[in-house]
């Protein structure tokens, strides 16, 4: 098994790859902002607990096990899945210039703020499991 395939790996890969496409949207926002009528977009949020098809240990064989009765037991979970399209949906803004247009910069600068920051949770997320997975199969 490739550490590509690992369910979990999946769903973070999924997750950037939303993020990557959020801030494109983002970024056309703001070269829009001085277009006349121009409404912005946002990509609607994906739950990403919906990308889980059943349960962990049913899919692929594996499950854990209680070899000390000191141990938590926890339920198996999947996070596989994929996502191919992101819906784009129209940003709700409260401000629009006498010219038709809606982007308010200072709204799409927090938007563009909080996906980076979701975006840089997810990558150390997914670099700290492939350096877990490494140390596991003794690669360094």
């Amino acid at each position: 098994m490739a550490f590509s395939d690992i369910p979990i790996l999946g769903a973070l890969k999924s997750k950037l790859k939303w993020h990557q496409a959020r801030q494109g949207v983002l970024a056309q926002n703001i070269a829009n902002a001085n277009t006349p009528k121009y409404k912005p977009k946002d990509l609607k949020r994906v739950d990403f607990s919906t990308l889980v098809p059943g349960n962990f240990a049913s899919s692929s064989g594996i499950s854990t096990v209680k070899t000390n009765a000191a141990h938590i037991s926890i339920p198996a979970i999947s996070f596989g899945g994929s996502i191919k399209n992101f819906e784009a949906q129209k940003s709700i803004d409260w401000e629009i210039t006498p010219d038709g247009n809606a982007v308010s910069l200072e709204d799409q600068m927090m938007k563009v703020t909080e996906n980076q920051m979701e975006y840089q949770a997810a990558t150390t997320l997914y670099s700290r499991s492939l350096g877990l997975l490494r140390l596991a199969v003794g690669q360094n």
